[in-house]
């Protein structure tokens, strides 16, 4: 009888992503760039040579920012989050979080994300 492989389940988390890009409906907002803060929480599991490539996922979301400059954060995620797990399909679970830390002078303020697929 053949043994069956184990296959592991794995978090992975990215931390603090940090860039600058057009984000928001102020006028200010769409003038120029400003801080945005990303957290990412994936679960997979881990099947043969298929894995999650963080470095490329923490890439996608910086660069659909920049280029996308959306108007809401919650458009960001939703676009965002669809294009990590049509990229990844391995992905079973996303938390997406999207902070502007200098929109406010008294505050940061993020929109987060849930998806179980």
């Amino acid at each position: 009888m053949a043994k069956r492989a184990r296959l592991h389940k794995y978090t992975i988390y990215i931390e603090n992503l940090t860039f600058r890009a057009v984000i928001g409906i102020l006028d200010k907002e769409r003038r120029e760039a400003q801080t945005v803060v990303a957290d990412v929480e994936i679960l997979y599991t881990k099947k043969g040579e298929v894995f999650i490539d963080y470095a490329q996922v923490a890439k996608m979301i910086e660069e659909g920012m920049k280029k996308e400059q959306y108007l809401l954060l919650e458009e960001a995620l939703a676009s965002l989050s669809a294009q990590i797990k049509s990229q990844f399909p391995a992905v079973e679970t996303l938390k997406l979080k999207l902070s502007k830390p200098n929109i406010l002078d008294n505050c940061v303020v993020s929109v987060e994300v849930f998806n179980k697929y």
